[in-house]
């Protein structure tokens, strides 16, 4: 058979040109498909994307549905408050000589010319005498004397019994002059930070926080944290005095850092803003953090795809998922809105702190982006075919 193939040069003009075009925009349109498939710019992974690194299929991430025996297994509220030795802790007494105290002696004996007393004088004053850090002073002619864990009373007999032996009926008068040794710091969101003594009116924490001239922030929101040695513990201001319980008895050394609660969420996706957003001190529902950034965004949400994803504590995680698992757990909670009980699931979540609610797209707008895009590039095409005209 004769090869009646030509090539393209062999054509007029006008068809070679028409070719020429029909050819760009088959390709251009080509170029389209493919971005639209995997190029279109997006909020983030699609609800398909997400179930996909699911544990079941291989992924790290424990997909659960939110139902009831979920909203009941997950809502807990990891509380604020202090442990059983913070407590059980008595209160200092306000009177006990601890080391760094600064003490005043007065000593009087019975005779004209006596141990201590210049002649013509029957009393001896010694001041400014610390207590060392073993717990000590020193008394000329009674030596070195424990003071720390005495009153100025039992300091007084105990330094009385060791001079009597030497000096006739000797009188000692104890003063405890400053008490640095018994000190808490206070410092944070407070009036007056500083350093404070445990003295008798402010040996609880309710009453050093009064004595730092009380919190400089809102108290709804304020936090208040005791550390104490490798421990610590921590209550919202309006439980301290909420509750007596609360109102520890403070050590020396404490440390009370007065701070406005960092509890947030992150809100990300098809919503009416992308944010972090303070938990305050509420409970708040998943639809409650909805509506706080706006809700839904009606051009893109899909209801069927709202995401809470959070760190689990192994103790939950076991009851949530009805199975042994050793450690914390990623969690994705999956939220069905257009359900029946869709909102009421929804309205029982507990958002916490740390969580991140996600709502993917509906699966029509990156179709929707292709088709404008397609049309876009489309008439692009059609203007440069016809400057090859």
């Amino acid at each position: 058979m004769a090869d009646v193939s030509f090539p393209a040069r062999a054509l007029p003009g006008e068809k070679r040109r028409g070719l020429a075009t029909r050819m760009c925009r088959l390709a251009l349109i080509g170029a389209v498909l493919v971005v639209a498939a995997c190029g279109l710019p997006r909020s983030g992974p699609t609800k398909k994307e997400i179930m996909s690194g699911d544990v079941a299929k291989g992924g790290t991430t424990n997909i659960v549905n939110v139902t009831d025996h979920v909203n009941r297994a997950a809502n807990f509220a990891p509380s604020y408050g202090f442990s059983s030795d913070f407590r059980s802790a008595g209160q200092v007494g306000a009177d006990t000589i601890r080391p760094g105290d600064v003490l005043g002696l007065s000593i009087w004996e019975n005779v004209d010319d006596g141990l201590l007393a210049s002649m013509g004088s029957s009393s001896t004053a010694l001041e400014q005498l610390q207590v060392d850090s073993n717990g000590y002073i020193f008394v000329p002619y009674a030596g070195r004397v424990r003071a720390a864990g005495n009153t100025p009373e039992e300091l007084r007999q105990l330094i009385t019994s060791q001079l009597e032996t030497q000096t006739p009926d000797p009188q000692v008068m104890v003063t405890r002059l400053a008490g640095d040794g018994a000190t808490v710091s206070v410092m944070g969101r407070i009036n007056a930070q500083g350093v404070y003594p445990i003295e008798r009116p402010t040996r609880t924490l309710s009453a050093m926080l009064a004595r730092a001239g009380g919190v400089a922030i809102d108290p709804e929101v304020a936090v208040v944290t005791v550390k104490r040695g490798n421990a610590s513990g921590k209550v919202w201001m309006r439980d301290l005095y909420g509750s007596s319980r609360n109102d520890i008895a403070l050590r020396p050394g404490d440390v009370i850092l007065v701070e406005e609660d960092q509890r947030s969420f992150t809100a990300l996706g098809a919503l009416g803003g992308q944010t972090k957003v303070p938990l305050g001190d509420e409970q708040i529902s998943a639809i409650e953090s909805i509506a706080m950034v706006g809700g839904l965004s009606s051009p893109l949400a899909d209801p069927k795809g709202v995401f809470i994803f959070r760190d689990e504590p192994g103790s939950v995680a076991r009851a949530v998922l009805g199975r042994n698992v050793v450690g914390s757990q990623r969690m994705a909670y999956v939220l069905d809105l257009t359900q029946p009980d869709g909102l009421f699931l929804a309205r029982d979540f507990m958002i916490r702190d740390g969580d991140t609610v996600y709502v993917t797209e509906a699966p029509f707008v990156q179709w929707q982006k292709s088709i404008r895009s397609i049309t876009t590039t489309t008439a692009e095409i059609g203007t440069t075919g016809r400057a090859f005209e």
